[in-house]
């Protein structure tokens, strides 16, 4: 079944009107009720560009600024802002890639739907698997850091939570087995009530935040964009009063220096572990920037998709990289980098006494972290169970999950499941696990989502709709390769002896900061394997003249896959075999779109 027929029926399946009855046009109608149905499944229109915006906002600015920032200046010390960038210019290429498809197919189900128009049934089952990953398991992680920032906030109030209702158990066993100097979940395991033989140590906090979102987003759509714009609103200032107070503090008290640390060897340097050190904090980096493609599982309730969503989605990414540039430099300016080793709240840290010594921004950076942490968790369980209705649509999943609360117009039952989702693993999993899980199935979401444009076929720009510019990549893309070939050679001159040296007898694990890198020293297949596809890629865009924004998306974001370690893989291909059993189960037989 070819694009256009795969397009058409997803579109009849949402309830939106085609704007002629030419099999041929792509067109939607661009006049969209405000808040009635186009359809029989249809949800409420009420978004605008600015909800859009702020939604990625939302989305993007919280668990990775507020938490898995402070690891990732620890590894790449001031450096780490290069990768930010890189990371942007990534998910530049990528927010482009969903623009054109969003323009294209307005309907709930991010890059499932658009892997699905692009390569079918079965790379779609693949996706949407994959994005369960980062929505609800990826919630888990915000949850937990909620937490962390609630507690704290209670602890400057004088009002406490036993130890063992503010933590993981596997995080208490963990730190009794290593002999971990954490006061309190080494209390936390000493003190818990044991029922049996188990001992009754969960995270409280984000079980009740939790159960509160998934009540919040059940409601509805108009409910959940009040408090999320709201909380967007306070979350920026807070975070551009950190940037200016810091960044103040950097001149006036003399504090650049840090800006370029001694290395081991004494050397100065804006990067002090190297280049290598910086790509070790690629995982908590790009944490950092996953949620601006939640928009786009919104598309049905947008007043105008095909002009919004993109602009949203763009609008977002932009504001939120500047926002990560100028944070970074502030926490690196103001502190030396290597005193962020363990550091979960580095907003936070900088003004404590050892530090900068402003205890009224101390407190309020932590109860801004509780708000961000809050928007975050609202954007992520509202973005899941559109993508499971979608699949529901399509016979991938039961017909339960598209199943529409006749009163509040919200996929009920699909926010209900997810709720448990996130919920339930709380008390059973911590941290590092559900943080290493989530980065890796995001990124090779963005690869498949940009490979999916290189096969749309051109249309014609049309006034108010988005159309992704086109710059034939014949000669620049394999020049570009060329070049990124040349440069890794000259500037690193053991890259390439390292990644084809195929002795894994000196792998080495590190583990720190909710993150597990591979040593970069060590050889990586997955190195070998993006320097190929991107020589493939090079030799197709020379035959068939393919345009040059989502090669670069798809070369990028295989580029930062190839700092994830085995641990990360691992973890990925063992949840997709599982997917992969369901699929086989259920959804092959199911499904209704797929030719028989």
């Amino acid at each position: 079944m070819n694009f256009s027929s795969l397009f058409r029926q997803k579109i009849y399946k949402s309830g939106i009107d085609f704007e002629d009855e030419n099999p041929n046009q792509g067109g939607f109608t661009d006049n969209l009720e405000e808040n009635g149905s186009t359809g029989q499944h249809s949800m409420k229109r009420v978004l605008t560009v600015r909800d859009l915006t702020l939604f990625g906002i939302a989305a993007i600015i919280g668990a990775g600024s507020f938490s898995s920032l402070g690891g990732a200046v620890f590894n790449g010390g001031p450096g780490v802002v290069i990768l930010f960038i890189i990371t942007g210019i990534a998910c530049a290429f990528t927010a482009y890639c969903y623009s054109e498809f969003a323009s294209r197919i307005p309907v709930a189900g991010s890059a499932y739907t658009y892997a699905y128009a692009s390569f079918g049934e079965f790379f779609a089952w693949i996706i949407g698997w994959a994005l369960i990953m980062e929505y609800s398991i990826g919630n888990i992680y915000v949850a937990f850091s909620w937490s962390d920032y609630f507690t704290s906030f209670l602890h400057k109030l004088h009002i406490g939570i036993p130890d063992y209702l503010t933590c993981s158990y596997l995080e208490a066993k963990k730190a009794i087995a290593s002999g971990s100097a954490n006061s309190e979940l080494i209390n936390a395991w000493n003190t818990a009530p044991i029922v049996g033989s188990i001992r009754m140590i969960f995270d409280l906090p984000a079980l009740v935040i939790n159960i509160l979102i998934t009540y919040l987003v059940y409601r509805g759509i108009k409910e959940s964009r009040n408090f999320s714009n709201a909380m967007v609103i306070l979350k920026l200032f807070i975070v551009l009063l950190v940037i200016l107070v810091g960044g103040a503090m950097i001149f006036t008290k003399g504090l650049s220096f840090n800006w370029t640390p001694a290395n081991d060897e004494g050397v100065k340097s804006f990067m002090p572990n190297g280049f290598g050190g910086v790509m070790m904090a690629v995982s908590g980096v790009f944490f950092a920037y996953i949620g601006f493609d939640a928009v786009s599982v919104l598309a049905e309730e947008s007043k105008n998709p095909q002009r919004d969503l993109p602009r949203g989605m763009i609008y977002s990414l932009i504001i939120c990289t500047i926002v990560y540039i100028l944070l970074t430099l502030v926490l690196t300016g103001t502190v030396h980098y290597k005193n962020f080793d363990g550091v979960g709240d580095p907003l936070a840290f900088i003004f404590e006494p050892q530090n900068l010594n402003i205890g009224w921004m101390q407190l309020l950076v932590s109860i801004c972290a509780v708000v961000a942490m809050t928007s975050v968790l609202l954007v992520f369980q509202m973005g899941q169970p559109r993508i499971w209705m979608s699949m529901s649509r399509d016979g991938l999943m039961p017909p339960v999950f598209q199943k529409i609360h006749p009163k509040y117009k919200t996929p009920s039952f699909a926010t209900i499941i997810t709720g448990l989702v996130v919920g339930i693993p709380i008390l059973f999993t911590d941290k590092t696990f559900v943080l290493d899980f989530t980065s890796i199935a995001t990124l090779f979401a963005f690869v498949l989502v940009c490979g999916g444009v290189l096969l749309l076929p051109k249309v014609e720009k049309r006034k108010g709709r988005f159309v992704m510019p086109y710059i034939n990549g014949k000669i620049i893309f394999p020049l570009i390769v060329i070049l990124a070939f040349l440069s890794f050679s000259f500037f690193n001159k053991a890259y390439f002896s390292e990644t084809f040296n195929f002795d894994f007898s000196n792998s080495i694990d590190y583990t720190s900061h909710a993150v597990t890198y591979m040593d970069l020293a060590t050889p990586k297949i997955s190195v070998i394997l993006f320097w190929i596809i991107c020589i493939v890629l090079s030799v197709f865009t020379f035959i068939n003249n393919y345009s040059l924004i989502p090669l670069m998306g798809v070369s990028t974001c295989l580029y930062l896959l190839t700092g994830m370690s085995k641990s990360n893989w691992v973890w990925f291909f063992a949840w997709l075999a599982i997917g992969l059993i369901f699929y086989f189960l259920y959804s092959f037989k199911n499904s209704k779109l797929a030719i028989k």
